[in-house]
């Protein structure tokens, strides 16, 4: 009988670890998706928190390739009066990363109201268009 407790036990020790360690790294790799206007309007509540943010890219890209560093302005998709700065140092930009692309960003909003982003990933389009190809005949 001793010898089952002892096993119930060790048993609900570990499970109980099991299961703390799974929240603290669940908890740790979430973040939140906001649109541009809902991030402005939380304000202070998410500074210097990582979150994410889907917007439009405006023109006016700046690229400073020396320093790896990309600055741009995206806008509310659904409020074009809300935007946000957005300072993106890294090497890792995708292809279709250009003016009125839909992107998400990832990273801190600060108390100075600039986006410094971690990661930035472009939505597909919704359409797809083949590419024409010349010479093929059927």
């Amino acid at each position: 009988m001793k010898k089952n407790k002892k096993y119930i036990i060790g048993g609900a020790i570990i499970g109980v670890a099991i299961i703390i360690l799974a929240y603290l790294g669940l908890k740790s790799s979430l973040t939140y998706y906001y649109e541009v206007a809902e991030l402005v309007a939380k304000g202070s509540s998410v500074y210097d928190k990582t979150v994410k943010v889907g917007g439009e890219v405006l023109p006016g890209i700046e690229k400073n390739v020396s320093l790896a560093e990309i600055k741009f302005q995206i806008v509310d998709i659904n409020d074009t009066t809300t935007t946000i700065n957005v300072d993106y140092h890294g090497s890792q930009v995708p292809d279709t990363f250009k003016e009125a692309a839909h992107v998400i960003v990832e990273g801190k909003y600060t108390s100075q109201g600039i986006f410094e982003a971690t990661a930035i990933i472009t939505k597909c389009s919704s359409k797809y268009i083949p590419a024409t190809v010349t010479g093929v005949t059927k």
